[in-house]
Order: C-alpha cells, then sequence, then structure tokens
C-alpha cells in the first residue's frame, strides 16, 4: 500500500462542483487534516477540478483526485484514487470503466499513482448509489464478505465504506474491519461534527470529512481536533 494512505487518519473531501470561499479553504487546508481528496458524485468537470486544484495548490497539503468522470481527469495531483464499486449490480462500476480508461490512455496513465478503493455504497438515498445500481440492503456479515473478498483476493489497498450523506451503521462498519487484514478502512457519510467523527474512528482506520464544510465549518474543523487529539487507535 502505498505509505501515505495508509498513515491518514483524517481527510477532508471537496466537491470541484460546489463552491468554496478562500477563506474556507484555507482553514480546510491548515486544519490539520492528513490530504484532501477532490470528488463528487455529479457535475464534475475538468475545468472545476483544474480549477479547484490550483486554489488547494497553495497549501502544503496532499492533494488527491478521486476518479469519478474519466473526461475530469486533471494531472497534477499527489494520487489518483481509483473507486470499484463491490455490491455495484452493474459490472460497469466494478471493472468497465477502468478498462475503458486503460484501453484509451494505457500508455499515458501514471501507474505508481494510482491507488484502488473498493466501495460498498450502503445510502439507498444517494445520488452515488443510484448512479451505480448498488445493492444497499447487505446485512453485516454481507457487507464484511465483499470486504474480505477485496482484501483478500483483490489486495485492495482501500476498502470505503460509504452512506454518501447520513450517518452509517457502525456495527456493520466495525464487523468491516473485523475482516480486513491489509486494506485501510475508509469510511464516510454523515460526520458532522466532533462526536460523530469520534464515533466512526472508533470503527474505522480513517474517517472522510466533506459536506458539513459547506454548511458548518466550525464543526467541520472540530473533526479533524477530535481526532488528533484523542487516543483512539485507528
Amino acid at each position: 500500500m502505498n505509505q501515505i494512505v495508509q498513515a491518514w487518519r483524517h481527510v477532508f473531501k471537496l466537491d470541484p462542483d460546489r463552491p468554496i470561499d478562500d477563506q474556507t479553504l484555507e482553514a480546510v487546508c491548515s486544519s490539520g487534516t492528513d490530504a484532501i481528496m477532490v470528488g463528487g458524485s455529479s457535475g464534475v468537470t475538468y475545468d472545476n477540478t483544474n480549477s479547484l486544484l490550483g486554489q488547494i495548490r497553495k497549501f502544503q497539503i496532499p492533494c488527491v483526485l478521486e476518479v469519478s468522470a474519466l473526461e475530469a481527469i486533471v494531472p497534477g495531483f499527489d494520487l489518483f484514487l481509483i473507486p470499484m464499486v463491490l455490491n455495484s449490480s452493474d459490472p460497469q462500476w466494478l471493472i468497465g470503466n477502468q478498462a475503458q480508461a486503460a484501453e484509451m490512455y494505457g500508455e499515458m496513465i501514471p501507474w505508481d499513482t494510482l491507488v484502488p478503493e473498493g466501495y460498498i455504497v450502503l445510502n439507498p438515498d444517494s445520488t452515488v448509489a443510484m448512479r451505480t445500481e448498488a445493492n444497499t440492503s447487505l446485512t453485516d456479515s454481507e457487507a464484511a464478505a465483499y470486504a474480505q473478498i477485496a482484501d483478500r483476493m483483490f489486495q485492495l489497498p482501500i476498502v470505503y465504506v460509504e452512506y454518501s450523506g447520513t450517518f452509517g451503521d457502525m456495527e456493520l462498519v466495525s464487523a468491516v474491519g473485523r475482516r480486513l487484514e491489509h486494506s485501510r478502512l475508509f469510511y464516510g457519510g454523515g460526520i458532522v461534527d466532533g462526536e460523530t467523527a469520534r464515533l466512526a474512528a472508533s470503527a474505522c482506520d480513517t474517517i472522510v470529512v466533506g459536506n458539513i464544510i459547506y454548511s458548518d465549518l466550525n464543526k467541520a474543523l472540530e473533526t479533524v481536533a477530535v481526532i488528533k487529539n484523542s487516543s483512539i487507535q485507528i
């Protein structure tokens, strides 16, 4: 696994399709978070991704692109996270899009900067669940089985449990974590303050905080302080 990713405990995720003012961006990038992830489920273009990268590059912080659209791939990021939706009913989201990218750009792909992620998408009302036709009704043991395949068979460096917009079932997240031996467990969804950050961090390795940045910056910054100042072993 890339050693940079392995050390992350807290990540802020910024959406290129959502405006962010300079003061907020500075606070986020200077907060003590381990990295900035750039990505979104819709409205992501080359232009808005490139613009956001230019803003972030004013600060000394790792910046990674989570690739959701081929046309929005922008050079200059430290790493490129490649999502594979493990519980999608459409194989296009597991391997099809990736194969298309390899066919089109194989000779130009910086393979050493690519980090695959095995997503388990669990909020049925989220854009990403509807777009990928994800089976969101997984039991704890079913979700853990997906994760174990990602970890032991696919040897993915990241397994990402995504509740996108709502705080998830931490018992399920913990069940997933217990089945992982090598993959790092990311969690995203509904982390809106220090308490939800603490609860999520107790069940996973790395928390990803996104939406709250745009509605309550102070609460977003609180999530960093809780993780960095806590004794939780992640």
